[in-house]
C-alpha cells in the first residue's frame, strides 16, 4: 500500500473505485454509439463495484481519507455523464439533464463559495439526497434496459422521471435552505 501524507492510496477499494471512474468513458462511447445494452451491462458493473468497494472498505477496515473524496466524485462523474450522453441522444429530455447536472454544479458551486468566503463548508449527504441519487441511478439504468432489450415501458419512464425531477429540486431547496444557515445569510428587513 502506497501513502502519501497519510492518504491510502492502493487498498482494494479504492483501486475498484478508480477502476469505476475508468468505466465512464467507455459507457458514454457505448451510449455514443447506440451499444445500450452495452452500456446497461456496464452501468450494472459499475453499480456492483460501487456496492463492493463499499462494503469493504466499511467491513474490511479499509475506510480512507482518499476513498471518502474518490466514491462520491466517481458516483457524481457516472452519473452527469450518462445524463449528459442519454440527453445528447435524445433518450431523455434535455431538460431533465440540465436540472440534474446544474443541482450537482450548484452544490460544488456552493461549497466553493463558502470556502472562498473563509467559511467552508461540509456537506453531509441529506436522506432527500440519497432517494434523488437512487431515483436518477434507478432512472438511467431503465432507459439503458428499455433501449437496450427494446422494452416497451413508457409508463413507468414516465413515473421515475417525475420522481427524479420531484426528489432533484427537493434536493436543491435542502441543500440551499443548508447553505444559508450556514452562511448565516439572513434576509433583510423592509
Amino acid at each position: 500500500m502506497v501513502s502519501a501524507g497519510g492518504l491510502a492510496l492502493l487498498n482494494l477499494p479504492n483501486l475498484i473505485t478508480i477502476a469505476r471512474i475508468l468505466l465512464v468513458p467507455i459507457m458514454v462511447w457505448a451510449i455514443a454509439s447506440q451499444e445500450m445494452a452495452i452500456a446497461f451491462f456496464l452501468f450494472l458493473a459499475a453499480g456492483l463495484s460501487d456496492a463492493v468497494d463499499g462494503f469493504l472498505a466499511k467491513h474490511f477496515g479499509m475506510a480512507s481519507e482518499l476513498g471518502a473524496y474518490l466514491d462520491p466524485l466517481a458516483d457524481k462523474v457516472l452519473i452527469v455523464s450518462i445524463y449528459v450522453s442519454l440527453g445528447i441522444t435524445e433518450a431523455i429530455p434535455r431538460w431533465l439533464v440540465i436540472l440534474v447536472v446544474s443541482r450537482d454544479f450548484l452544490i460544488v458551486g456552493g461549497i466553493m463559495l463558502a470556502w472562498v468566503l473563509g467559511n467552508p463548508l461540509t456537506i453531509k449527504p441529506l436522506m432527500v439526497s440519497k432517494l434523488n441519487t437512487v431515483a436518477q441511478i434507478l432512472f438511467a439504468g431503465f432507459v439503458l434496459a428499455a433501449l437496450g432489450f427494446n422494452l416497451d415501458a413508457d409508463k413507468v419512464r414516465l413515473v421515475l422521471m417525475a420522481l427524479v425531477a420531484i426528489l432533484t429540486l427537493l434536493s436543491v431547496g435542502f441543500y440551499l435552505r443548508e447553505w444559508v444557515r450556514h452562511m448565516g445569510v439572513t434576509t433583510p428587513s423592509r
